[in-house]
C-alpha cells in the first residue's frame, strides 16, 4: 500500500535556502517589462532594477544595489506568519530585470528605465524600483506622473534631496524631490520623512520653504513618535486624489543598521522604526515604491542589502492589503 501524499506548503522550505537557481528577486519569475507579457503573467507586482550611480557626490557602489539585494533576497519567505499573508499568492510579483544603464548618461538611461516603468503601470502592476542612486527616483516619478494625474509623494531620507542641480546636473542623486515636482507633483502633497543630519544644506531647505514642502525632521519623531509621523505623512499626502509614491533612501536608517550605504547616517532610524513607518504610510496602498542607496560592496555584512529587501517586501505586502 502507497503511502499517501501531503500536500505541498509552497511556503515550505525543502532544502537550504541558497540551493537553486539564483539572480531574480525572492526567485519571482522573470517577465519582461513590456505591458502584455504582465498581463498574460497576471503580475500585480514588477521588481525593476536601475543599477547606476553616475552622480554620486559620495562614495559609489550602489550601482550594485538591485543586485546585492536579489541574492540576499532568498533569506525570506514570500509568507509572513504574524500577517498571516502570502504576497506571492495575492501579488502574482515577477522580476523585471534591470534597466540597460548607458555608462555617465543619466539622461539616455532615465529615458530607457521611464519606459519601462510606463510599461509596467499600464499593466497594472506596482512597480518596486531597486537603486541604484537616489537619482533613479527621477524616472519612477516621471512615470508615475505619466499615468497619475495627481499623485502624492512620500520620501523616507536623511536628506532633503532637493538641490536645484549639483554643478549644473539636475539629473543628481540630490535632486529626485525636485525633478519630482518638475514633473507636476503638488509640492503641497510631498512629504519628507526622518530628515536629519549634516548633510543638508540652507539651498535645499529654502526651496522647501519656498514650495511649502512638508518636512518630518527625526528630532519630531523621536519627540512624538513613529505613529504620530505616519498620521502626519498620510495626513499631507491624504488630499492627492490618485495616491502616494514611497521612496525610501536606506541611508535614513542609523549607520549602525545600515553601514552599506553612500552617506551613512550616524544616529539615523532603526530599523524597527523605518519598518514599521513603512508599513504605516503603505496601508492605504502605493502608487509605486523605491529602495534606493544599498550598496553591498561598503558592507562587510549582508546587514544594508537584507534591509533593503525588508523594506521592498513590506512595502509591497502592506499595499496590497497585509495586516487589514
Amino acid at each position: 500500500m502507497s503511502a499517501v501524499e501531503k500536500p505541498l506548503d509552497p511556503t515550505m522550505w525543502a532544502s537550504v535556502l541558497h540551493a537553486g537557481l539564483a539572480g531574480s528577486f525572492m526567485r519571482f519569475p522573470h517577465v519582461h517589462a513590456e505591458t502584455e507579457k504582465l498581463r498574460e503573467a497576471e503580475a500585480r507586482a514588477a521588481i525593476y532594477g536601475i543599477p547606476f550611480d553616475g552622480t554620486n557626490i559620495s562614495r559609489t557602489g550602489s550601482n550594485y544595489g538591485p543586485r546585492g539585494i536579489r541574492d540576499v533576497s532568498v533569506q525570506f519567505l514570500t509568507y509572513n506568519a504574524t500577517l498571516d499573508f502570502d504576497v506571492a499568492e495575492a501579488l502574482s510579483p515577477v522580476d523585471c530585470g534591470d534597466c540597460d544603464v548607458i555608462p555617465g548618461d543619466p539622461a539616455r538611461t532615465f529615458e530607457r528605465a521611464q519606459a519601462d516603468l510606463e510599461r509596467i503601470l499600464d499593466a497594472g502592476a506596482l512597480a518596486v524600483t531597486l537603486g541604484g542612486e537616489h537619482s533613479v527616483t527621477i524616472p519612477a516619478v516621471r512615470a508615475v506622473r505619466s499615468r497619475f494625474e495627481d499623485p502624492g509623494f512620500i520620501l523616507v531620507d536623511t536628506h532633503l534631496d532637493t538641490a536645484p542641480d549639483v554643478g549644473g546636473e539636475e539629473l543628481s542623486h540630490c535632486c529626485p524631490v525636485t525633478r519630482a515636482v518638475d514633473a507636476g507633483f503638488d509640492p503641497a502633497r510631498i512629504v519628507l520623512v526622518g530628515i536629519s543630519g549634516w548633510m543638508n544644506p540652507r539651498t535645499e531647505l529654502a526651496y522647501c520653504r519656498e514650495h511649502g514642502i512638508t518636512v518630518i525632521w527625526l528630532e519630531e519623531i523621536w519627540e512624538r513618535g513613529v505613529g504620530w509621523a505616519i498620521e502626519r505623512a498620510l495626513e499631507v499626502v491624504g488630499g492627492a486624489a490618485d495616491g502616494a509614491y514611497l521612496s525610501f533612501d536606506i541611508d535614513s536608517l542609523d549607520a549602525a543598521h545600515a553601514p552599506g550605504t553612500c552617506c551613512p547616517t550616524p544616529g539615523g532610524l532603526t530599523s524597527r522604526e523605518a519598518i514599521e513607518l513603512v508599513r504605516g504610510v503603505s496601508a492605504r496602498g502605493l502608487l509605486g515604491v523605491d529602495v534606493v542607496e544599498v550598496a553591498p560592496s561598503l558592507d562587510a555584512t549582508p546587514a544594508t542589502a537584507l534591509m533593503g529587501g525588508r523594506i521592498a517586501l513590506e512595502a509591497m505586502a502592506i499595499a496590497a492589503g497585509a495586516g487589514r
